[in-house]
C-alpha cells in the first residue's frame, strides 16, 4: 500500500554513479531546479536515475516487436521509485538529421505551410504533398531537392603557372602518368609543355568544359575507340556523380580541397521545381516564405485573410511566435538543422512540445540557457512556466541564477564533485537556498560589482567593413593585452564577428572551443594532456618491464576488448549494445598487467582516479603541473580514463584550456562562452584564469552571456541591437561601469539589473 500522495515522485536509496544512497521526494507540477558544481550529481540524479526508469518502465508498456527496436535502458540502481510520469528529455545534443532536416520540417510548421499553399496558392499545382522537397514530383531535378549541388573550384583544381606535362591538375587522380592524365596529354588537342596561364580562351574551354567528342589527330598510345571529354565534366561523372561513391571513399581529403558546396543552378537554392514555384501567396512562393527570418514571417502569415486558411494561419501564428519569445526569430524555416548550435537545437525541441496538449508529463531540460542572453533567458523561464502550467513537471539542471531563482522548488546536490558529491546538500524554496549556507547558496548572496580598476589598452586589432553573415560593415578595434568580452542576443553577430572575420585576419589566433577534440574512442585525459606517457613509465621503472605493457593500444591490452574495456554488439538499423568486457570486467589490461602496482595501485586503478584524487596520489611536479590546470579550469571531479568522446561540449573546451595553459605565452585566446556548465563558484575560478592568461602578455577575447564575465571585463563590444537582420552592429564599445550608462545597450540594462538584485 502506498501512503505518499501521488503529488510528490519518491525515490529511495538512488546510488547510480557518485550518488550516495540518497532518498529525495520531489514536487509534482512545479519547477523544480537542480543545482551544485559539475560532478555533483545532478545528472545521475535527474538522466540516469529518473529519465531512464522513466524510459525503461514506459517501453516496458509496448509489445516486444517494438521494444527491441527502442534503445534499450538498464534498471537504475536504486530500492524504491514511485509516481514517475512519462519523461520527455530536451537536451543539447545536436538534432539527427542530414540535409533535408530544416528548422521548418523539425518543427511542423513547414508541413502547415504547405497545406496553406496547397489550399490558397495560385496557380493550383497540386496537394500538399507535391509542396515537399522530398517528394519526387516537387524536388528541384538537379539537386534532387537538396537546394545545393557539388561545385568544383577550378582554382583549386588547376594551377595555372605549369603545364601538362609538368602536373597542372592538382587532384592525385590526374597526376602525370595516370591514365586520366594520358587522356589529355595524348588527346593531340594540347601542347603539353605550354602553360595553363598562356591557353587561348578556346584551348582552355576544351581542357575544362568539352563535352565527349572525338579527336582528330590524337597521338600514338591514344585508345582506339575512346572519346575525349574536359575534366571538368570527367571529373564530375567520376568523382560526384552517383557511380562515383566508390572513388570518393579513397579520395576524401583531396576531394575536400577542390570541391565546395554551392546553390543549385537550376533552382537557385530553392530545393524545389519550377512548376511548383510558380504557385504564390501575395506574390511569394513557398521557397520564399521558408527563406523569411521567422519575426517576418509571422507578419507576413498574419496577412493571409482567406476564410478557409483561418486554422492554417492561426496554428503557424502560434508557433513562430513560440520561436519568436523563445530568441530564434532571427532562424528561418529553411535553415538546415545540422548548422544549429546545442542552445538553439534545444529551444527548436521545446517549441514542438510547447504546441502538445499532453498533460502531467516530466519534462526535462539539460542547461537550458546556454547561448542566452539575459534578455532570452527571461523567455525561457516564461515558456518553462506555460509547461508548468499546463500541468506538468518540469525538472531543469542549470547554473544560471536567472533561472534557480525563478523555481519554485530547489535541490542542491554536493557538496563537492565526484566522489565528494552525490548528496542532497539543500531542498526547498530558493529563499532558503540563499539563507542555507551552501556553496549555490553563498555564491548567490554574493554581491556582484563591475570591475573598476580596467587595464588601459593603446593597440588593437583592427577589424574594417565586415560583411559576413548578418554583420552590417561592421568597423571595431579588438583591444591587444587586455580581457575583451563580446556579448549581444543570440544570433546578434558575435560568432561571425570574433569566430568568422577576426580569426581569418589574425590566423594565429588560438580558438578554444566546444568542438569535439581530436582523437577517438581511446582517448582521455591522460592521454590528451600528455601526462599518461609518464605515469607509464613510472609504472615501468616501478617494475622493470616495457612501457609498452602499460598502454591499452598495446602488447597490454586484454585481447577480447582490444583494451577498450568494452563489446559492443552491432544490431544493424538498431542502436549498438555495448557492454562491460567480460574478460577483464571493464579494466581494459591482460591480468599479468594488473599485476604489477605503482605506489599500491594498478593501472586500471590509477586511470579511475578523478583529478583531484589523483592530485593527492601524484608526487610527481610534471604530472602535478598539469592535473592543477585541470582543476583550475573546474574539471577536478573527471577520471583520467574517461573517454574523451563522453565530455560535454563545456567539458571539451575547458580541458582544451587547460592544456592551452601549460604552453601560455604571448598568444592571442579567443574563447566561446567558456562558462557553459559551469556553477557559480567555478565561474569565479574561471575569470581568475583568464585574468592569469592576460597577465603573461596574451590578447583573450571571450564571447559570454554569463553576467558574472561580463562585468568583470576590461573591454565590453556589445553587438545587436536585435539578432538576424536586426543584428550585426556594434552598439556599444567600452568599459563595464560605461555600459550600466548605455541606456540603449540591452547587456547594460540587465547587467544594471543583476547588480541591483543582489
Amino acid at each position: 500500500m502506498k501512503h505518499h500522495s501521488t503529488n510528490l515522485i519518491v525515490i529511495k536509496g538512488a546510488r547510480e554513479n557518485n550518488l550516495k544512497n540518497i532518498d529525495i521526494t520531489i514536487p509534482k507540477r512545479q519547477i523544480v531546479v537542480l543545482t551544485g558544481v559539475s560532478g555533483s550529481g545532478k545528472s545521475s540524479l535527474v538522466f540516469d536515475t529518473i529519465a531512464a526508469e522513466a524510459q525503461r518502465q514506459l517501453n516496458e508498456t509496448f509489445s516486444s516487436f517494438i521494444r527491441h527496436r527502442l534503445p534499450h535502458y538498464g534498471q537504475p540502481d536504486a530500492d524504491l521509485m514511485e509516481n514517475l510520469s512519462p519523461a520527455i528529455i530536451v537536451d543539447q545534443k545536436p538534432i539527427r538529421g542530414n540535409a533535408r532536416s530544416t528548422v521548418g520540417t523539425i518543427t511542423d510548421i513547414y508541413s502547415l505551410l504547405r497545406l496553406l499553399f496547397s489550399r490558397i496558392a495560385t496557380p493550383f499545382v497540386g496537394y500538399s504533398n507535391v509542396f515537399s522537397f522530398n517528394h519526387p514530383e516537387g524536388m528541384c531535378p538537379v539537386c534532387e531537392g537538396l537546394g545545393t549541388v557539388a561545385v568544383i573550384d577550378e582554382d583549386k583544381l588547376f594551377d595555372r603557372s605549369k603545364s601538362l606535362n609538368e602536373g597542372a591538375i592538382l587532384f592525385p587522380a590526374f597526376d602525370v602518368n595516370t591514365a586520366l592524365w594520358k587522356r589529355y596529354v595524348l588527346s593531340g588537342f594540347f601542347d603539353n609543355d605550354k602553360k595553363l596561364s598562356q591557353y587561348t580562351k578556346a584551348e582552355w574551354e576544351l581542357l575544362l568544359y568539352q563535352e565527349e567528342i572525338k579527336p582528330p589527330r590524337p597521338k600514338s598510345g591514344w585508345w582506339p575507340s575512346a572519346k575525349y571529354e574536359g575534366v571538368i565534366p570527367r571529373f564530375t561523372k567520376r568523382f560526384l556523380g552517383k557511380e562515383a561513391e566508390e572513388n570518393k571513399k579513397t579520395l576524401q581529403s583531396a576531394l575536400k580541397r577542390v570541391v565546395m558546396k554551392g546553390p543549385c543552378p537550376e533552382c537557385g537554392g530553392a530545393r524545389l521545381n519550377k512548376k511548383i514555384l510558380s504557385a504564390t501567396i501575395h506574390g511569394k512562393n513557398i521557397a520564399e516564405y521558408a527563406a523569411m527570418q521567422v519575426n517576418d514571417l509571422v507578419k507576413e502569415i498574419r496577412r493571409i485573410k482567406a476564410p478557409q486558411a483561418v486554422t492554417m494561419v492561426a496554428a503557424m501564428t502560434e508557433r513562430l511566435t513560440h520561436l519568436t519569445e523563445i530568441g530564434l526569430g532571427y532562424l528561418s524555416l529553411s535553415r538546415e538543422t545540422s548548422g544549429l548550435s546545442g542552445g538553439e537545437s534545444q529551444r527548436v525541441k521545446m517549441v514542438r512540445h510547447l504546441g502538445s496538449s499532453l498533460a502531467d508529463m516530466l519534462y526535462i531540460f539539460d542547461e537550458p540557457s546556454t547561448g542566452l542572453h539575459a534578455r532570452d533567458v527571461h523567455q525561457l523561464n516564461v515558456l518553462m512556466q506555460r509547461l508548468r502550467d499546463k500541468g506538468n513537471t518540469v525538472l531543469v539542471v542549470e547554473h544560471d541564477p536567472d533561472v534557480i531563482l525563478e523555481a519554485d522548488h530547489i535541490i542542491d546536490m554536493g557538496p563537492g564533485a565526484g566522489k565528494h558529491g552525490g548528496t542532497v546538500v539543500y531542498e526547498g524554496t530558493v529563499k532558503g537556498l540563499l539563507q542555507s549556507g551552501t556553496l549555490t547558496g553563498t555564491c548567490l548572496r554574493k554581491p556582484v560589482q563591475v570591475k573598476q580598476t580596467v587595464r588601459k589598452w593603446t593597440d588593437s586589432y583592427p577589424v574594417r567593413n565586415a560583411s559576413l553573415h548578418n554583420l552590417q560593415q561592421v568597423n571595431v578595434d579588438i583591444p591587444k593585452g587586455i580581457l575583451t568580452v563580446v556579448t549581444g542576443v543570440a544570433g546578434s553577430g558575435k560568432s561571425s564577428l570574433i569566430n568568422g572575420v577576426f580569426t581569418r585576419l589574425d590566423p594565429e589566433a588560438i580558438c578554444i572551443n566546444q568542438h569535439a577534440l581530436a582523437g577517438s574512442v581511446r582517448s582521455n585525459p591522460a592521454t590528451y594532456t600528455g601526462i599518461s606517457d609518464i605515469i607509464r613509465q613510472l609504472f615501468a621503472k616501478a617494475n622493470k618491464v616495457s612501457p609498452a605493457l602499460f598502454s591499452f593500444n598495446s602488447e597490454g591490452a586484454c585481447p577480447a576488448c582490444k583494451g577498450l574495456g568494452v563489446t559492443s554488439l552491432d544490431l544493424a538499423f538498431m542502436d549498438d549494445i555495448i557492454t562491460t568486457c567480460e574478460v577483464c570486467r571493464g579494466r581494459r589490461f591482460t591480468p599479468r598487467v594488473l599485476g604489477y602496482l605503482f605506489r599500491g595501485k594498478n593501472m586500471d586503478e590509477v586511470l579511475r582516479l578523478n583529478v583531484q584524487e589523483a592530485l593527492d596520489f601524484f608526487s610527481e611536479e610534471e604530472i602535478q603541473a598539469v592535473l592543477r590546470r585541470l582543476a583550475e579550469v573546474g574539471l577536478s571531479y573527471l577520471t583520467l580514463g574517461q573517454p574523451l568522446d563522453s565530455l560535454s561540449g563545456g567539458e571539451r573546451q575547458r580541458i582544451k584550456l587547460a592544456t592551452e595553459l601549460m604552453a601560455s605565452g604571448n598568444a592571442i585566446y579567443i574563447l566561446d562562452e567558456p562558462t557553459t556548465g559551469l556553477h557559480l563558484s567555478d565561474a569565479g575560478n574561471l575569470i581568475v584564469l583568464l585574468n592569469k592568461l592576460v597577465d603573461k602578455g596574451s590578447t583573450v577575447v571571450v564571447i559570454e552571456h554569463n553576467l558574472d564575465v561580463i562585468s568583470q571585463a576590461d573591454w565590453i563590444i556589445d553587438m545587436g541591437p536585435g539578432a538576424g537582420r536586426e543584428g550585426g552592429k556594434v552598439i556599444f564599445e567600452g568599459t563595464p561601469a560605461a555600459i550600466l550608462k548605455a541606456t540603449h545597450s540591452l547587456t547594460g540594462t540587465f547587467l544594471e539589473k543583476y547588480i541591483g538584485a543582489r
